[in-house]
Order: structure tokens, then C-alpha cells, then sequence
């Protein structure tokens, strides 16, 4: 759901589904439905059975069914847009009868990739309730798509959707800024910036910074034959997780049999091709991210940034206080000097320079 109402959330789907399937129940539908392997074995002085199996294109999994019948707990692998593959262990107990001849946990633990991401004390449950479960149409019949506003000449703007991209024409190549989502984003914002500039490659891809939803399309990219320029800290993350193959369901990186190539950029760097020079730079202090970069094209005076800053809608009042994200993105400009006239956002419209002074409730210095 959004504000405005139900919207399509494509990069969901993988996890939702694998969350869906791996509850008590589920799995063992999906465990008796696949080539299941069962094996007896003793765990804390008690004997348990260990189901292995496959949910083709989903995940692999080992299921541990304790003497009573019950899942103990779910070791599964499953696919992930930025680290191929990822472990996850969920833990089902306090268990109780809850009507029907229904029994179903009172707690449910959940690591991912070796932290903690849910610990859940079940309240109610109701078994067999009534469910209506209608697909809204703007869900149902959503397709990704993709829009180039031109913001200079060989400067684009890369819309559309939830998260943009800026497409930069170089003389021999092109250069995108940001690679979000995945295969189902990244690849249409790819097809549809080559079209831009027939001929020249994707030689570079610049990540504001590692969170999944801005670099779910980074394997796309490389796949592509593309270089990740990352800030120097995040750049070790990114080698191990492009290291992982996804072989469950294959992404276009697997299929592609590439490797990934990096470029570090600590506070500071510059790609040019002696016509136009983009610069690179961190965004120091920032509560957000510690890997935070953002894009400057100085003689087209714009500034491409992601998360430190989202345009309010049209005519939309400032907030009464100021965003720290906001505040501290406009301290790097000034630190930085840099000359801007317009921020092109990853997120939302492009805006003048005064509407993110207006929007913090600050005066330029």
C-alpha cells in the first residue's frame, strides 16, 4: 500500500512468496508436494526428521519436524537481487492449540544472512477465516515502465517508476546513475538508455549507495559488461555478494557468466572524457548511509542525489521540522562549493536548488 493506494511492489514478490511457503503449514505442503528427502536424527537428546527438498525457482530447504509433528524450525536458501543467494533460519515455538484442531506457534524467530531480522510474539490466531483476497487492478495489471526526459544535452533523466536513474552520453560510452530494484527494473532502464545513444555501451554504473532497493540492479549492470563505481567502504560487500551465483533462479548475471570490476571511490572522484567531466563525492555525516555518494555535473550545474533528499509534491507546505537528511545534504553542497541549479532525484521530480533550501526551512549562504 501507498499513500495514495495499492501499488505494485515487484521486488517483493521473491521474499513474500519465500516467507509465504516457509510457515509451519506451508512448508509442509511445499515439502510434500517436491522430491523430499527425510532423514532421522537425534538434536538435544530427542529425535527429529529432517525434510530436504526444493521449491523449484524459490528456495531449498531443510525442515526439522520435531517427535510431536510439529516444525521446529526452516534452514532455507533463497534468491536475493544483491547477494545472489541468502541463508535463512526461522524458528517456529510455544506452540499451542488455537481451535479446529489447529496448532500454531506463539513465536516465531527469523535470521537472515546472520542477523536478527524478526522475533515475533503471536497474539491471535483464527483458524479457518473467511478470506476474499482480491488483486487490485493497479496491481494486477502493472508492467514496468520506463521514461527519458532530457535534462541536457546527452543528460537524462530515467523515470517512470518508484526509483530513477540519470543516463550520461560520453563520447565513446555512456555512464547510468543508479541501478535500482533488479533484473525487472534495471534491465528495461538499460534497454531503454542504450536506445539513447545506439551504439555506445553502459561502461560505467554509478551506486548512490548499498541499500538493496538502490542496488538490486547492480548485477543486471554488470551482466552488461558494466564497471560498479561504489564508495570505497561498501565496495568489499559488493565483491562477496557478486561472488555468490543465484542458482536457484538464475538472474541475468549467472546467465551471464560475468565477473564483477569495481571502482573505489573514497571522498572524492571524476570520470571524464576531456568534453564532459562528471564528479563523484561522498556525502559526509549522513544518517542514512555511511557509503553515501552523490553525482555533480558541473557545467550542467546538477546535482543527482538519492534519499538525501525527495522532492515534495507541488504546492506542499514544508515540514515543521526540517529533515535531517535534507539538512545534511545541503551541508555538503556548501562544504563542497558545488554550483547547482537543479537536483535531479532518485526518487521523484526534478526540482530547482530553492526547493530543498524551502523544504529544510533554510536560507542559501
Amino acid at each position: 500500500m501507498a499513500a495514495a493506494g495499492p501499488a505494485p511492489g515487484p521486488r517483493f514478490v521473491a521474499d513474500r512468496t519465500h516467507q509465504l511457503w516457509i510457515t509451519p503449514h506451508g512448508v509442509l505442503k511445499a515439502a510434500w508436494r517436491n522430491k523430499t528427502s527425510a532423514q532421522t536424527r537425534i538434536e538435544g537428546g530427542s529425535t527429529v526428521t529432517a525434510l530436504k527438498f526444493r521449491e523449484p525457482g524459490r528456495f531449498d530447504a531443510i525442515v526439522i519436524v520435531g517427535a510431536d509433528g510439529l516444525v521446529q524450525r526452516v534452514e532455507s536458501r533463497a534468491p536475493d537481487p544483491v547477494l545472489g543467494e541468502v541463508d535463512v533460519l526461522t524458528r517456529y515455538s510455544n506452540y499451542r492449540d488455537v481451535g479446529a484442531g489447529v496448532k500454531f506457534p506463539g513465536r516465531i524467530e527469523q535470521i537472515m544472512a546472520g542477523s536478527l531480522v524478526l522475533d515475533v510474539q503471536v497474539g491471535v490466531v483464527e483458524p479457518n477465516a473467511a478470506v476474499d483476497i482480491v488483486v487490485p487492478d493497479a496491481v494486477r495489471a502493472a508492467t514496468e515502465r520506463v521514461t527519458t526526459d532530457r535534462l541536457a544535452d546527452g543528460v537524462w533523466h530515467v523515470g517512470g517508476g518508484s526509483h530513477n536513474s540519470v543516463a550520461i552520453e560520453m563520447k565513446d560510452h555512456l555512464v547510468l546513475v543508479e541501478a535500482p530494484l533488479g533484473d525487472i527494473r534495471t534491465q528495461p532502464v538499460i534497454d531503454a538508455v542504450k536506445a539513447l545513444a545506439p551504439g555506445k555501451p553502459i561502461r560505467y554504473v554509478i551506486n548512490s549507495h548499498p541499500h538493496f532497493d538502490h542496488a538490486g540492479g547492480l548485477r543486471t549492470a554488470v551482466a552488461d559488461g558494466a564497471t560498479v563505481v561504489a564508495q570505497a567502504s561498501a565496495v568489499p560487500y559488493f565483491e562477496r555478494a557478486f561472488a555468490t551465483p543465484n542458482g536457484i533462479a538464475p538472474d541475468r548475471l549467472a546467465a551471464s557468466g560475468r565477473r564483477a570490476s569495481f571502482m573505489a571511490v573514497g571522498d572524492r572522484a571524476q570520470l571524464s572524457d576531456g568534453t564532459r567531466t562528471i564528479d563523484i563525492h561522498r556525502i559526509t555525516g549522513s544518517v542514512h548511509n555511511a557509503s553515501f555518494l552523490m553525482v555533480h555535473l558541473p557545467a550542467e550545474k546538477i546535482l543527482i542525489e538519492a534519499d538525501a533528499y525527495t522532492p515534495l509534491a507541488p504546492n506542499t507546505p514544508p515540514p515543521a521540522v526540517a529533515n535531517a537528511n535534507n539538512v545534511n545534504l545541503i551541508a555538503n553542497i556548501e562544504r563542497l562549493k558545488l554550483s547547482v541549479e537543479r537536483i535531479a532525484p532518485l526518487h521523484g521530480r526534478v526540482v530547482p536548488l530553492a526547493e530543498l533550501y524551502s523544504t529544510a526551512r533554510m536560507t542559501p549562504r
